[in-house]
């Protein structure tokens, strides 16, 4: 289904050209109309703007250009009956009023239609999302929290909006670091690496610590790591076992979390690109973009400066030959260009990696290895996850948060209010619901915070059941399913034999808000920016609420057609719900 924007916006374009000379110099920028919604409900659902703009060119009163296209517009939309009502105020604006008829034709259709009225992409795309990248031998943290669950949202919009998603998980699992702790479990736990034992990732935690330590203390040690390195880099069989047993221990830990948080992602890490570095290498050296400085190859990239206002180097290969972060980022993003044919790539990593993902997209711009014009390469940055004290997020003793203990403390705290609540709840049913509301309010607490901001995590802001936090969107999802029990009519019958109609203001407030879901979508897929989402279901929420202060459903004349708003209420609210990440509850 077309949204309504997109259609008054085809309208409008159609009328300027019929007010004016397309071909007059300078207007072609204003030839397409600028459409918006509303900001302030008394002055209509929409308003066009284009008649001011117009008018500079055209040297006319801004007015009398507005008259003009308002005309034009009654005109174009008179056979569909769109329009309710058409007036020009203030200095030029055209405010738009839909009328209720259309409005309710267009909210059936949008009940009958499986994409909820989402105008599908004329164009299918090849979308890759990178996310949550922890690393190997080491547990996810509160730091985690925030590109896995943004990035699981992003390919869940991108999958809706019908594109064609590979999730990536660009774990670090290759490097230097791995030498000390294969050598450390060759010396202290071989039955770990003969795989007879199986340890938690907390041990290896604390044995690459411990192997640190050893490092740094014993020369004999030292060396033996040092060779560790050498072997697992020539890919020596009994190295690459100890490595392999060890990246096996960690994904156990991590998909404990992934499956706590409802994400799916596939497993490529950095190790997955070595074999192409040193063409990597070899292509920037041919195409003379390397310079050696003290040993390493770098790229000096114009426009990037440090200290002092000298260039900053990207180092591609250290003086020991080694390869670096940027190297592998390279190859990784010409893999996605060359081999995945990628025409959009997401990268959802923290803001402090924002410079390094500037120089990797202008290097790989420079080197060929994609077009702007043909592939979108962004980087969806985002700020900390605070304490009460406004600094990190961190436990008691200083230490960061794990991320799997945040998750369970907030399943433990959800699971005593739904006590409270529903004292008569048997323990499987208490068990699962709780999962679900402290999952979710984690989710969406992070989520419906405008995503390059810092925000203060807070167990008891995110479930309260007032404002602006899943629980509240959850039980008004589940207030419209006891509306349905009570009633207790087959919601497929009834969509066959009535339509929704929609006459009293609360329900034509509710019914433009639902048939603004596609236009919320396309705000979000353009801007990647989830919290736009959470404060179209909070508003949906709030509209929900004030149909059902306002209306009565069960017994009055208006019993079908009210029921099936409150259907596709709930089903925008799932669907709405999923994309964040989110699940429903049937009670609450």
């Amino acid at each position: 289904m077309q949204t309504i924007i997109d259609y008054l916006t085809e309208k409008a374009s159609k009328a300027i050209r019929n007010i004016i000379d397309p071909t007059l110099e300078g207007i072609d920028q204003f030839l397409l109309a600028d459409m918006t919604q509303s900001t302030q409900r008394q002055f209509g659902h929409y308003q066009c703007n284009s008649a001011l703009k117009l008018a500079k060119v055209l040297k006319k009163n801004p007015r009398q250009v507005a008259e003009q296209l308002m005309g034009e517009l009654k005109a174009l939309t008179a056979s569909d009956a769109c329009i309710g009502h058409l007036e020009v105020a203030g200095a030029g604006f055209i405010n738009i009023i839909i009328s209720a008829n259309y409005l309710s034709n267009q909210l059936t259709q949008q009940l009958r239609d499986p994409f909820l009225g989402m105008d599908r992409p004329k164009i299918k795309q090849r979308v890759i999302v990178e996310f949550s990248s922890p690393n190997i031998a080491k547990e996810l943290h509160v730091g985690h929290l925030r590109s896995t669950i943004i990035g699981e949202c992003l390919a869940r919009l991108m999958e809706f909006l019908g594109h064609d998603v590979l999730r990536l998980n660009h774990v670090g699992d290759w490097g230097t670091q791995f030498g000390m702790l294969i050598a450390y479990l060759k010396q202290f736990h071989q039955k770990v690496l003969q795989g007879t034992e199986t340890p938690l990732l907390t041990d290896l935690m604390s044995w690459y610590k411990a192997s640190k330590q050893l490092f740094d203390a014993d020369p004999l040690f030292k060396k033996q790591a040092q060779e560790e390195v050498v072997a697992l880099q020539g890919l020596s069989k009994s190295s690459l076992q100890a490595w392999e047993r060890i990246c096996h221990i960690s994904r156990i830990a991590f998909q404990e979390i992934y499956s706590l948080l409802d994400v799916s992602i596939q497993e490529r890490g950095e190790s997955y690109y070595n074999a192409s570095l040193p063409g990597i290498v070899q292509d920037l050296e041919k195409k003379g973009m390397i310079t050696s400085d003290e040993g390493a190859k770098c790229i000096f990239l114009e426009g990037f400066e440090g200290k002092e206002g000298k260039p900053l180097p990207m180092i591609i290969q250290k003086s020991d030959g080694g390869y670096n972060y940027s190297t592998t980022d390279m190859a990784a993003l010409k893999q996605r260009v060359a081999t995945e044919h990628a025409s959009r790539i997401i990268y959802v990593v923290d803001s402090g990696q924002s410079l390094h993902f500037q120089m990797i997209f202008k290097a790989c711009e420079k080197a060929g290895y994609f077009d702007p014009k043909k592939v979108q390469v962004e980087h969806v940055a985002f700020g900390l996850v605070l304490g009460g004290d406004g600094k990190k997020f961190k436990t008691r003793s200083g230490d960061t948060e794990k991320l799997i203990d945040l998750l369970h403390t907030a399943v433990d705290l959800a699971k005593n209010m739904l006590k409270e609540r529903m004292p008569d709840s048997d323990a499987v049913s208490l068990e699962k619901r709780a999962t679900i509301l402290g999952i979710d309010a984690v989710k969406y607490a992070d989520l419906s915070c405008y995503r390059l901001k810092d925000y203060a995590f807070s167990y008891e802001r995110m479930l309260k059941f007032e404002g602006n936090t899943a629980a509240f969107l959850l039980y008004s999802y589940v207030r419209i399913q006891s509306i349905q029990r009570k009633i207790n009519k087959d919601i497929s019958s009834f969509m066959q034999n009535f339509s929704i109609e929609v006459s009293h203001p609360s329900e034509v407030d509710l019914g433009m808000h639902i048939r603004r879901f596609g236009e919320t979508l396309n705000v979000f897929e353009k801007e990647l920016t989830p919290h736009k989402l959470c404060e179209y279901l909070y508003q949906l929420a709030e509209y929900f609420n004030a149909f059902f202060r306002d209306c009565r459903v069960e017994g009055s004349e208006e019993e079908a057609p009210r029921l099936l708003l409150c259907e596709l209420t709930a089903r925008i609210l799932e669907k709405g719900l999923f994309i964040l990440g989110l699940k429903t509850l049937d009670k609450m």
